[in-house]
Order: structure tokens, then sequence, then C-alpha cells
């Protein structure tokens, strides 16, 4: 799929369907739909994008019709948007950087440094204890101490809410899966993101733990109080929620368990080995298991079974 507009903020689908706007004069979101062999409802909030960036305009009359916006003039608007906002980042780095100065001298009433697997251990368990409404998270692999968490189990029966975005390879380690399951059952709402490098948790938006580095031999984590380096991890987990896959099922499934979990792990991205692995199956019988999962759906393919799961709500 085309990407070269990503820099500039646009989806990769989107500069796909601005492309095919480019090509005609101007186009009915039907009519594209048609050369792109999707849905027209993906192409037209894909339009809607494209609009918000300047790149599209929809024409005077009753009937959507797009026609695309000089591209020149267009994109160089969007550039210069885009490097407004990489200004303000660009303004923020002063502020950031005094914050952590004033954290490795340890004189910051902002941050403060957790050294060792067992200091973090304690922050992680008195951040949840301390949470009075949410606790949001960004959870991947290693881990320190331990996979499970038996403190969200408590906090979820007092009425915290937790809302958690996994990596796909943390999906891999034996037992996560259930696990998360098991806690989507008491209340947590899961979402998968490929491509997540950090961990982070947060507390009621007010205190946060967010290790240093993936190295278990030297295990150092941030303790993060009220900061604008606070408020950015907040914008950050934000973003990463609303790009990431929802795990949890809807309560009219009609997808069996370990439908649902194969399903889950294939548009989570792993690979044929680390998805039979997790399920206990081996790769002919997971791929068997793969070839009923299309006839129950009606795909064709690994992708269009992703599609076809999203549009149904049942992913």
């Amino acid at each position: 799929m085309t990407s070269e507009l990503t820099a500039a903020g646009v989806d990769p689908f989107d500069e796909t369907v601005y492309r095919a706007v480019l090509s005609r004069r101007q186009a009915a979101p039907a009519e594209l739909a048609a050369d792109l062999g999707h849905t027209p409802d993906r192409v037209v909030r894909a339009l809607d994008r494209l609009e918000n960036h300047g790149l599209v305009g929809r024409l005077a009359g009753s009937r959507r019709r797009y026609a695309a916006i000089e591209p020149q003039a267009a994109l160089g608007a969007l550039i210069r948007n885009r490097a407004a906002e990489l200004d303000r980042v660009r303004g923020a780095a002063d502020e950031l950087s005094r914050l952590f100065a004033s954290a490795q001298a340890g004189v910051s009433d902002e941050v403060e440094i957790a050294i060792g697997s067992e200091a973090l251990g304690r922050w992680f368990v008195r951040l949840q204890q301390e949470a009075r409404d949410e606790v949001i998270t960004l959870d991947r692999p290693p881990y320190a101490l331990t996979t499970s968490n038996p403190v969200e189990a408590t906090a979820l029966t007092r009425g915290v809410k937790y809302r958690a975005v996994y990596a796909p390879e943390a999906l891999e380690w034996p037992g996560v899966l259930g696990d998360i399951r098991e806690l989507v059952k008491h209340g947590e709402q899961a979402r998968v993101l490929p491509g997540l490098r950090i961990k982070l948790a947060i507390s009621d938006r007010r205190l946060a733990l967010m290790p240093l580095s993936l190295d278990l031999t030297d295990v150092r984590a941030a303790v993060i109080r009220p900061s604008a380096l606070l408020d950015g991890l907040i914008d950050f987990w934000e973003m990463c929620w609303q790009q990431a896959i929802p795990l949890e099922a809807p309560a009219d499934d009609p997808l069996a368990d370990d439908d649902r979990d194969l399903l889950t792990l294939l548009v989570s991205g792993l690979k044929d080995e680390a998805i039979a692995r997790q399920l206990g199956w081996s790769v002919r019988t997971m791929r068997r298991r793969i070839s009923r999962l299309h006839e129950l759906l009606g795909a064709d393919n690994r992708f269009q079974a992703g599609v076809i799961a999203t549009r149904r709500g049942l992913i």
C-alpha cells in the first residue's frame, strides 16, 4: 500500500484513495470503492480525513462527489501545518530535558527514579492500590517479575477501571492470553497494538510508572507525577489506544473462544509458529483451523478475514 505521505500525517489507505481521486477529474465514493475493491463506507471515511487535510474538496450537490485539490498547493499547506506541530514539540523539548536532568540529579518533585526489580514491583503495586478511578497501561515483554497481575483483579472489584494496550509479543508468552481473557471477564478493556516499544502504567492520570530500559540487567523506572512529561505520556497512551485492535469479544459473538483467540492473534501480526505455540496446537492444526475460519467468515485470506471480523464487530 502506498505510504509516501505518511510523514505528512496521511494514512496509507487514505493516500491510496487520494491517488485514485487524482486519476479522475471528480469521483463519487462508490466509484472509488469499486476501483479499489473496498467498501464505500471505508472510502467515505478516508475522503472525510482527506478533506480535513485539505487534499480533496466535496463538490456542491446532494450526491457526494469529490475532486482533488492541486497537489503542490494542498501538500505544501499540509507540510507547513506539520512543521508547525513539530515546532511545538521542539518547544516542549527544553521542558522535558529539564525534567529529565532534574530526575537524574535526584532533585525533582516531578520525576523519581526507582532502581531494581523489587522497587519497580513495589511501585507498580502501589500505583494500582492507590488508584480510585482508572489505570491505563502499555504492556510488552520482557517482564522483570511475573506476567500475571493479581492486584488488578482486586482493584477491578472495587470499581477501578482498567484499559490496557498489549504488544503482540506479550501474547506469545505462555498463559498471558488466558490471563487477559480472565481479566476482560472482570471488566478490563484490552487492545493489541503492533510496534509497541515501551511499557507504561498511569493511575488516575496523576501518577505514571515507566521503565527506562527493557534490559533486565539494568532495571530502572521513572515515577512521574503531574507535569508536562506526564501530560505527554497520557497523550501518547491515548494515541496508542485509538490505533489498537480490541481484544474483547461482543456479547453476541458467534465465534467459539478458540476461534476468536485464533482470529485475534492473526490480526495482531503474530507468526504461525507463535500462534500455534500460544494456542497449544501444531502448525498444521493451526493452519487447518485458519481455513475453517475463512469458510466461517466467507473470507479468501487472512487480511480479508480480519476486515470482515472487524466490520461485524467480532474484534
